[in-house]
């Protein structure tokens, strides 16, 4: 049997809380993220137990060991364990009795394999008990160790669940899928099929799902598959697939503002925070800018300014300059040398500001070379 080892699953809040289920007779199995990441090598940011105690069980076997409970989505299931430092979120074993592609009506299951059937794929139902033992019911752990992201059962079913699984399937294929492999096709036609049904699903989750499909390290396959399936056209009207790929060649490390930026569309359908509005503005600003790398350090920082000469090449089909990232850096280290109090009574109100936009756009063609004592001769 394969065995894992985390540093999570060794901890005494994890450890305790299987201990205390299992002492009353019940599973305690981590599963889905915590176990498939742990498989993979990456890192684990939450940890999932499934169980076949009901929550009213889970909760007052967590409080007779001290720790807190937080009833999360007990209708569903689910009460979230505070134990110690480590929120655990705890979930009956279950069946999805009835949907509307956005809430299910559940059912509790008693064992194992009813619950990993009801999962969306096949890699996220590879469950391990607290000693680290692997538990497959459906054979996922190939698929994981492949890179392939397949559906659990028929696709459609899947989808018809939960329509955001449309979303979810080409982010967990920017993340996990190996390019060799290529996009598993019987999922991209499921997706194309149900598209329609995203509609159901509120805009706030499908924002989440885009923002962290983008943040994969190369998400241009994934996001070339959503725009062929038309996934992409329904949450983005007129994205450009062609330019974000040619924006990561240029800018793979890039951040998830600048992709979208390069993305483009219309973002109206989206609830996306003010801070990612203002990145992706400011981006596209400085790219359809006619300035120079180091202007546009100087302007917008060194990391934004390189980002809208890589985003102007992508646009335009051409590559960028190859001393771009210099440029730009030594720009964004750059100080105007003048201050208003250095024209000041001389020039005033307006007159005031048209010399000082005067002098900097001088001092910046001069590769930010003019000495203050220069400028203020001219």
């Amino acid at each position: 049997m394969r065995r894992i080892n985390a540093s999570w699953l060794a901890a005494v809040g994890p450890q305790a809380l299987c201990g205390a289920l299992e002492n009353k007779g019940f599973k305690a199995l981590f599963v889905g993220g915590c176990v498939r990441n742990t498989l993979l090598s990456a890192p684990v940011s939450d940890l999932d137990l499934a169980t076949d105690a009901l929550p009213e069980s889970v909760t007052e076997i967590a409080k007779q060991v001290g720790f807190r409970v937080v009833p999360t989505g007990v209708e569903h299931g689910t009460v979230t364990v505070l134990a110690g430092d480590e929120p655990i979120e705890v979930t009956t074993f279950r069946n999805d009795v009835s949907t509307d592609g956005r809430r299910a009506t559940v059912a509790f299951a008693r064992n194992i394999a009813e619950d990993a059937a009801r999962r969306d794929f096949t890699m996220n139902a590879l469950y391990c008990d607290a000693r680290g033992d692997l538990i497959d019911p459906l054979n996922g752990l190939p698929d994981l160790e492949a890179g392939r992201v397949r559906f659990i059962g028929r696709p459609e079913e899947r989808i018809a669940e939960d329509y955001l699984r449309i979303l979810r399937f080409f982010r967990f294929t920017a993340w996990y899928a190996d390019p060799a492999q290529g996009i598993d096709e019987e999922g991209v036609a499921a997706c194309a099929a149900g598209v329609d049904g995203l509609a159901r699903v509120s805009a706030e989750r499908i924002t989440t799902e885009l923002l962290k499909l983008l943040a994969a390290p190369d998400p241009s396959a994934a996001v070339a598959a959503m725009a062929a399936s038309g996934v992409l056209h329904h949450v983005i009207p007129g994205a450009d697939a062609p330019t974000l790929a040619r924006f990561l060649h240029f800018a793979p490390t890039s951040e998830v503002t600048a992709r979208l930026a390069a993305l483009g569309g219309d973002r109206d359908g989206l609830r996306l925070p003010r801070a990612h509005e203002r990145g992706i503005e400011m981006h596209v600003t400085a790219a359809s800018s006619m300035s120079s790398a180091s202007e546009l350090g100087y302007r917008f920082g060194s990391e934004t300014g390189l980002d809208a000469i890589l985003l102007r090449a992508a646009q335009t089909e051409t590559l960028p300059p190859e001393n771009a990232g210099e440029e730009a850096r030594k720009g964004a280290g750059q100080t105007f040398p003048i201050k208003a109090a250095d024209l000041m009574p001389r020039f005033s109100g307006p007159e005031l500001g048209a010399r000082l936009k005067t002098l900097e756009a001088r001092w910046i063609a001069s590769g930010f070379e003019l000495t203050r004592e220069e400028l203020l001769k001219a």
